[in-house]
């Protein structure tokens, strides 16, 4: 085999900020982020929210044992979203099923809060975990999984650019039922042809003095590769 296409084991994930114009995704931390993200994950809609989680919607003292368990993790690893403007952690999510040995890794365990699901905020959150895996950590692929019932999620990964790859039939039993798991992903190729896109989209000059997108991030990822 030659040099070039040697593979060598990649590092693993770091506990460090990553930063962004509207987001800022900071390692879990029950300290800094306990009071905003407990707001977050309570708020009107939670049980949906939850829906299809691992965990449920919990009182406050349950949630700060959770929170302590899921800040020392090293897999999957947790980040608090911040809102840039404010400073509120509105939500988290998480690098996960680490494989460095293979260039492996999933996006997880999201949680976003309702003032920021669908906006800036949280597109910039998923461009800045791409971003770390791919340009900083030199990972070859980047995986999203869901419940094959669960339409926002799959939604939310096709428009993030991952490409969908199959249906895991009775892949696990999730409270008490039959999971089938969608299966999508993107490698280090899809993100040479879209990192651009995102940057294009996340541009201040896309949105409105209200806060609204000129452009579909969608358009701005066009032309994208083929499954």
């Amino acid at each position: 085999m030659g040099l070039l296409n040697f593979w060598a084991r990649r590092p693993l994930p770091a506990r460090r900020v990553l930063e962004g114009r509207y987001a800022r995704l900071e390692p879990l931390d029950p300290v800094r982020h306990g009071d905003t993200l407990f707001e977050a994950s309570m708020a009107p809609g939670a049980e949906q929210r939850f829906r299809w989680l691992t965990e449920m919607p919990r009182p406050r003292a349950e949630f700060d044992d959770w929170l302590r368990t899921a800040a020392a993790s090293r897999d999957p690893l947790y980040f608090g979203v911040v809102d840039a403007a404010n400073g509120r952690c509105e939500g988290r999510q998480a690098l996960m099923r680490i494989t460095p040995e293979h260039g492996v890794i999933e996006l997880g365990c999201i949680l976003w809060g309702p003032w920021m699901a669908r906006t800036r905020i949280a597109t910039e959150a998923v461009y800045l975990a791409v971003r770390y895996v791919f340009d900083e950590l030199g990972y070859r692929r980047l995986e999203w999984k869901c419940d094959s019932e669960n339409g926002p999620s799959r939604r939310a990964a096709a428009r993030f650019g991952f490409v969908y790859e199959g249906l895991f039939r009775q892949h696990m039993v999730h409270k008490g039922e039959n999971r089938d798991t969608a299966w999508f992903a993107m490698t280090d190729g899809d993100w040479a042809a879209l990192r651009t896109g995102y940057e294009r989209w996340l541009e201040p000059a896309n949105f409105d003095a209200a806060g609204r997108q000129r452009l579909r991030l969608a358009d701005c990822l066009a032309p994208r590769l083929s499954p």
